[in-house]
């Protein structure tokens, strides 16, 4: 197969991409149009949470579609429904809204706050985040997101939203005042470098909340479906938000997001919020056949000990190359290097051979690590050697 570089032109240009086409892929492997093979640490920015075409997927999906594909949100259907309880029986969450992004999902929190705050809280509409934060790329999730510029793009911004910094209590408590409607915050900031919130940052959130009755919302777009080790991140600290939403991982590489929140705040009325897509049975099936696996009898266990390999094999890799360390929760972990060439060591990764390496660099001395939730001993071993064949290739460069 050669590559189809007018394909590729047809293609709106948003990002640089390498002349590959990957062609198939099954677990934490990929395959080129060559027929060269990659590790994928990536899986679609930790969508993939069983790999590549995992068997539960592909027979959940090939059933639902030879059975009934859209019916319309207007209606019910039982994979949605199948799914919503799931979920609600395994969180602290009452009612579930199905959208198709992480964005989306966003987007939908944010409505849900401020229509809770028109209706309990004298019209309080403003919602606290964080400097660094990523939640999404419509123009009021990036204007919720922290991230460095995107003030500046699309300008002018959607209005009511404030920085605070992650792990600084007094920081956020500063920034309350009657318009404030509430906070939102990913329990580990995914593209602002990995980088967690306490345990006891987390309690001290949820207690300011109650004192001042506004929302606890956790984005858990990335950090949620088992990615951190428990089912989800909030869960680590004990407490319980008021809203959440998930995305990437529940689809298991479908495009499918949720919202969920407590009864309390579920005061959408009729046509307040919906989409021709959301909620359909071919993606909520895809759905259901990921909850069933992730929440399996010993699976947590074991994303518990590949996460304790890849971070302790982080770890002896750093000692051994004189870097700085690694962080994270779970399987979303970044090693930190003592130089900004992350870029390089992408490329580098990926063009090994015979067999490449796929890494994301989160910032400019952070590879980004986000497997498949069941990726093997062996893979995440030879994953690790790869990566040492990576950084000698620069150590000696």
């Amino acid at each position: 197969m050669n590559f189809d570089v007018d394909g590729a032109k047809a293609l709106m240009d948003i990002t640089a991409r390498p002349d590959i086409v990957f062609v198939k892929g099954s677990g934490s492997w990929l395959e080129d149009q060559n027929g060269k093979r990659y590790l994928d640490m990536i899986q679609g920015w930790a969508v993939n949470a069983l790999g590549h075409s995992p068997k539960e997927l592909v027979q959940a999906i090939t059933q639902q579609a030879n059975a009934l594909i859209n019916p319309s949100p207007a209606f019910y259907n039982a994979p949605a429904m199948a799914l919503a309880k799931k979920i609600t029986e395994n969180s602290c969450f009452d009612r579930v809204f199905f959208a198709n992004s992480g964005a989306e999902a966003n987007e939908g929190a944010i409505k849900l706050a401020r229509k809770w705050g028109q209706l309990y809280k004298d019209g309080a509409h403003k919602i606290i985040t964080f400097e660094h934060s990523f939640h999404g790329r419509t123009l009021a999730t990036m204007s919720a997101s922290g991230k460095a510029g995107w003030d500046r793009i699309f300008a002018p911004q959607v209005d009511g939203f404030r920085k605070a910094k992650l792990n600084d209590i007094e920081s956020v408590r500063s920034l309350v005042t009657d318009k404030t409607v509430g906070i939102m915050l990913e329990p580990v900031q995914g593209e602002g470098g990995v980088i967690p919130a306490s345990d006891e940052f987390m309690q001290a959130l949820r207690q300011l909340c109650d004192d001042e009755k506004i929302l606890l919302i956790v984005d858990e777009v990335q950090t949620g479906m088992g990615r951190t080790g428990q089912l989800f991140a909030y869960q680590h600290s004990g407490i319980e938000p008021d809203i959440m939403t998930l995305g990437k991982g529940i689809g298991g590489g479908v495009p499918l997001s949720a919202l969920c929140a407590k009864e309390a705040v579920s005061v959408f009325e009729h046509g307040d919020q919906g989409g021709t897509y959301n909620g359909n049975p071919l993606v909520t099936a895809a759905g259901v056949a990921v909850f069933n696996t992730i929440t399996h009898v010993d699976f947590m266990k074991t994303v518990q000990e590949r996460a304790q390999q890849l971070s302790q094999g982080l770890q002896n890799l750093s000692n051994q190359w004189g870097l700085q360390g690694e962080r994270g929760l779970g399987l979303l972990r970044v090693l930190k290097l003592d130089k900004d060439d992350a870029g390089k060591m992408v490329e580098t990764a990926r063009n090994l051979t015979p067999n490449g390496l796929l890494l994301n660099a989160a910032r400019p001395n952070l590879l980004r690590f986000m497997p498949a939730l069941n990726l093997t001993e062996a893979d995440l071993e030879q994953t690790l050697a790869l990566l040492n064949q990576v950084l000698a290739k620069h150590r000696d460069s």
